[in-house]
């Protein structure tokens, strides 16, 4: 990359490296994520031969850097005080911190204020820093990181300069940006300007979603312009600007009919115009003379004021009129003019909320400035912007202002006398370039009636009401005047910010008319997170609730189920199929499978939640995305304790010592599940119970294991484990644990205990309830067992049920293989595992290897297998998944134990299901049997 030519740099002579720096990789986390609890944009940048340089040994720097950025001033960094980060940068601080500072005030700068960020050494790998910083736009925090970067190397001396991979910073459709070409400061910051326009909301719906946010709303933008829903699941409502999901249609079609509208009104006995629609000019030069007196011509279906011309009192001015509002509706009003102001009343839910008076675009003359210079100087007001995204509309000089300067007989060129006004648009809008003046506590009585009732009638919940009155604190009844216009989606900015008087939270009362005091706004979220028995547990959590009479939305590894119907296949563990749930329109309730791979990949789909549970912390997925230990993964899952309400309840494995230890950060209530009850119950359980907590233990009785539950200090039994049909009469211990989860989270929704009972009693491994794990089929001569068991520790309880099941007279044929992400150790240790539960094990590979070369994982698991003394005659490598399996079905004979740990659940169930088994051999007499017991 080349530099800057007008920013000189200095060198530093020959520095240790030239390496440039590079981007390695991005991620951008739109929810609570391992780094912080709101969005996040990181990238992950290598300093290079910057490494040996913070921001102090490179000479003048830190100046160049306050010349382009001098709001940088602002910045408190550690220090918490304005002037902070430039203490930093002149003590010495390195250039991804720089980074992460510039990309924040280029966002401000842009128009979207954002202070959060970090940047983090990355562990191990000298010069690499996490770079991470908060936005409120995603592609805008994009593109300020891609800026962000070009700046600060810009800045450097020549043979400093150079980084590799910004374009990877930059979001997809964004091509004015060009990473390879001379940075331009003015131009790239105009750019950004100019996407923060595009894509940020305009003021009107930003100001509701803003006040959502004030009152603990959730919101989810649903495209790119404004539509957003507020709330989640049942209780959700929905915006677009002003128009809301209580907005009928035939109102807003009526709104937009300005005749039909007028008939209305007229009818109910309002003020209004005379007037009539017209198609053509000569039409319109009839009905104004049919009229008398000045009149008005505008579209039928117009708004934001476009093509309305007003006070027209000639006939060549009524056909001029026509001309322009032809533009824009094949259909054009002549009515009636009122004389007087232009005054906006906004009616919410029957109520008035606030009243504008609206001024049309002017300028005022100085006596020696023309009329060009005058709108020059007054669009270089800070509030002016273009179209709607500041508080006032740029003022333009366009043909309609013109030929209004024509009627009077002025041009652009007019040199305007000392205090002489002269207006620019027949209109008031803001749109246009008017400006607005509170008049709300002003308006008398009569006309706020008649704009309720006016709003009423064309039966709209938000309406702008266009009322023409001399004076405003009079009844229009007395001075005359009416309503010219009711308008659906009326913009907010006038009343939030007028240019005169007092501003008003205008978004407040339709807030309050969507939420009602009292109404929810929020589902409750359950979310379930571990190593192993996230499907099994959210499965059971979502079948106790349905028990329970709720409409339920849940994710799992096996797809998404609305009120248990699966309406998408796949992994859907992630937070993309969380916003699935939380935005049907039907769902209670969602139970939420949270997988590590989803919160590393983007973070939490949801803002809190009501119940976090982490059921467990083994070593799987190691070596990925830099998470190299079991003390890493724990870091990552608990998030979802961390995000739980103050009222909610976090959930936690007493057994397992890294979710135990997560108490510490966990929110709301606690709640504990283990295994070991009764006389092997841990210290910190028997604390945890002794002071009134709440528990759901395991604890071995007379009459078998049972599950109880310790709350405010009483012992409730539930039911015995044997009694859940999942448990496999008890002994599928894994499943045993998973109901201790699943009854837990139950009792902190308050779900009544005898619905958890009924619930957990007809919970089975049916394929149907629970696909892919511990599937049971018994339609052929041998049974076969088809689970996900996908490392070590999982694959030590299927081995310990194996032992209770295993066929008194039969083999136990084992089909499996590892994830190409698992590490070497992994696949071995699977191997010795296997060697110990299988009498005959086929090993297959995933299609997806993960960078591995065919046959490298089944290798690893096969040396496995072989040194824990399996011998070499009943281990086979058949890569294929259907084919392993198709291989160990047709070795099995009557009697024998199959058991298939696969990757495509439907597609293998529905291989065991179809295979023909009408030539399965009975077992030979005499054939040894084999130690334990066959349970049903």
């Amino acid at each position: 990359m080349t530099s800057n030519p007008s920013t000189p740099g200095e060198s530093l002579g020959s520095p240790l490296s030239t390496t440039p720096q590079r981007v390695l990789e991005k991620q951008v986390y739109r929810g609570p994520n391992v780094f912080g609890y709101e969005p996040m944009i990181r990238f992950q940048l290598d300093l290079g031969a910057l490494e040996e340089y913070s921001s102090n040994k490179l000479p003048g720097f830190t100046d160049r850097l306050l010349d382009l950025l001098p709001s940088l001033e602002t910045h408190g960094c550690s220090y918490r005080e304005p002037g902070g980060l430039i203490r930093r940068l002149r003590d010495g601080t390195w250039l991804g911190h720089v980074t992460e500072h510039v990309a924040l005030e280029l966002q401000t700068l842009a128009g979207r204020r954002v202070t959060y960020g970090k940047t983090r050494s990355v562990r191990g790998r000298p010069g690499v820093y996490n770079v991470l910083y908060a936005y409120k736009e995603e592609r805008v925090g994009q593109i300020a990181g891609a800026v962000a970067l070009r700046l600060v190397n810009s800045l450097l001396p020549p043979e400093l300069q150079g980084v590799e991979g910004v374009g990877q910073l930059l979001p997809a459709g964004v091509s004015n940006i060009d990473p390879d070409s001379p940075f331009d400061f003015g131009a790239e910051l105009a750019e950004l300007r100019r996407l923060t326009k595009r894509f940020t909301l305009g003021p009107t719906t930003q100001s509701l979603v803003s006040e959502a946010e004030r009152r603990g709303i959730p919101y989810l933008r649903l495209d790119d312009e404004s539509l957003v829903q507020l709330g989640y699941g049942k209780y959700q409502q929905r915006i677009r600007a002003s128009i809301t999901s209580l907005t009928p249609h035939i109102a807003t079609m009526t709104a937009s009919d300005k005749d039909l509208t007028k008939q209305l009104l007229d009818r109910a006995g309002l003020p209004v115009p005379q007037g009539v629609v017209v198609r053509d000019a000569d039409e319109a030069a009839r009905a104004a003379r049919r009229l008398k007196g000045p009149v008005v011509t505008k579209p039928l279906d117009g708004n934001h004021g476009r093509g309305v011309s007003l006070n027209l009192t000639s006939e060549e001015e009524v056909r001029k009129g026509f001309e322009e509002a032809r533009q824009h509706s094949r259909d054009v009003v002549v009515e009636q003019y009122f004389p007087g102001n232009d005054h906006r009343v906004l009616v919410v839910n029957g109520e008035v909320i606030a009243v504008a008076e609206r001024v049309p675009a002017h300028v005022v003359g100085d006596g020696g400035r023309t009329i060009a210079e005058l709108v020059e100087e007054v669009n270089q007001d800070p509030r002016r912007g273009d179209g709607h995204e500041n508080v006032m509309t740029r003022i333009k000089l366009d043909a309609h202002a013109l030929q209004l300067l024509a009627r009077s007989g002025r041009s652009r060129e007019t040199v305007l006398a000392q205090g002489e006004m002269v207006f620019l648009c027949d209109t008031a809008n803001i749109s246009t370039g008017g400006t607005a003046v509170d008049r709300t506590d002003a308006a008398h009585p009569e006309n706020i009636t008649i704009a309720r009732r006016a709003a009423q009638v064309i039966g709209l919940d938000v309406a702008g009401i266009d009322l023409i009155s001399p004076d405003i604190t009079r009844s229009v009844h007395e001075t005359g005047g009416g309503i010219v216009e009711v308008n659906a989606a009326p913009g907010f900015r006038m009343h939030l910010q007028p240019s005169e008087g007092q501003p008003r939270n205008v978004a407040a009362p339709v807030l309050s008319m969507l939420f009602p005091r009292g109404t929810p706004c929020r589902m409750p979220i359950i979310s379930i997170t571990g190593t192993n028995g996230k499907s099994t547990t959210s499965r059971m959590v979502a079948h106790i609730l349905r028990q329970a009479g709720k409409l339920v939305g849940l994710t799992t590894s096996n797809g998404i189920y609305i009120d248990g119907e699966q309406i998408l296949s796949g992994d859907t563990t992630g937070p993309k199929s969380a916003k699935v749930v939380l935005s049907d329109p039907n769902v209670e309730v969602a139970v939420l499978e949270t997988a590590r791979g989803g919160i590393l990949r983007e973070g939490l789909g949801f803002d809190r939640c009501d119940v976090g549970a982490v059921l467990n912390i083994q070593p799987d997925h190691l070596g990925l995305k830099g998470i190299e230990t079991v003390e890493d993964l724990a870091w990552v899952k608990s998030l979802v304790v961390e995000v739980v309400t103050e009222g909610g309840t976090s959930v936690l494995n007493a057994d397992d010592p890294l979710t135990l230890r997560m108490r510490k950060k966990a929110r709301g209530r606690l709640a504990l599940f283990s295994m070991r009850g009764g006389d092997s119950c841990s210290p910190e359980l028997q604390e945890h119970i002794s002071g009134g907590g709440t528990a759901v233990v395991r604890e071995p009785t007379a009459l078998g294991d049972e599950l109880v539950l310790y709350e405010d200090s009483q012992r409730i039994p539930i039911l015995r484990a044997r009694d859940i049909p999942a448990t496999l009469g008890g002994f599928a211990q894994v499943n045993v644990q998973n109901a201790l989860a699943a009854a837990a989270i139950a009792v902190a929704q308050h779900v009544e205990l005898p619905v958890i009972r009924t619930a957990l009693s007809t919970f089975t491994t049916s394929f149907e309830q629970s696909p892919g794990r511990l599937n049971l089929y018994d339609g052929h001569p041998f049974r076969v067992i088809l689970d996900y068991a996908h490392n070590p520790s999982g694959l030590e309880y299927l081995r310990d049920l194996v032992g209770h099941i295993r066929p008194p007279r039969g083999r136990v044929i084992g089909v499996m293989g590892v994830a190409g992400d698992r590490r070497n150790e992994d696949m071995r240790r699977m191997g010795e595992l296997a060697a110990g539960a299988f009498d005959e094990l086929i090993v297959r590979e995933d299609d997806l290897r993960r960078g591995r070369r065919v046959g490298e994982g089944a290798r690893l698991v096969t040396e496995g297998a072989l040194e824990a003394g399996l011998s070499p005659e009943h281990l086979h490598t058949i890569l294929s998944e259907p084919e392993a399996v198709d291989f160990a079905l047709r070795q099995a004979r009557q009697g024998d134990l199959v058991v298939i740990l696969v990757t495509e659940v439907e597609e293998t169930w529905r291989q065991i299901r179809d295979f023909d088994s009408s030539g399965v051999l009975p077992r030979p007499p005499g054939e040894p049997s084999h130690q334990g017991a066959y349970h049903d």
